[in-house]
């Protein structure tokens, strides 16, 4: 199943994705849970539940963010370990969000090449419909 999931995902190294998310129309959206971003957060990730990521990146959506506004977003989804996020990509992909992909290795992988991270004692809450971005 993983495998399938990841087949024509053009997967991104952390450093790739750090890279990729500073270009127009691309966001890492974290959708660890708050006990894993303890352990520290990307800063200017979009903070979105894996229960809630389909309806709130969907441009045809009510329920989307802002930034969902066409289906051309380069979604690069960021996970714990890089599993469920390679699942989440796929999910995006099937609703024609072709862009969409993950970062190898997930956070594991981002703390390990010592790609910047930010540890708060308040953790940035899940975005929700019609939010904006929230003050790092």
């Amino acid at each position: 199943m993983l495998a399938q999931a990841r087949a024509g995902l053009t997967r991104l190294s952390p450093s790739q994705a750090w890279s990729a998310a500073s270009q127009a129309d691309s966001f890492i959206v974290d959708t660890r849970p708050a006990a894993q971003r303890r352990a520290g957060e990307v800063p200017g990730a979009i903070i979105i539940e894996r229960n809630q990521l389909e309806w709130r990146l969907d441009p045809q959506c009510e329920a989307r963010i802002p930034e969902a506004e066409h289906a051309d977003i380069r979604w690069i989804i960021l996970c714990d370990e890089g599993y469920s996020s390679s699942l989440a990509a796929r999910s995006l992909h099937d609703l024609g969000l072709s862009r969409s992909t993950d970062v190898i290795g997930g956070f594991q992988a981002w703390l390990g090449a010592g790609t910047p991270i930010i540890v708060r004692e308040s953790l940035t809450p899940p975005r929700g419909p019609g939010e904006g971005p929230r003050e790092a």
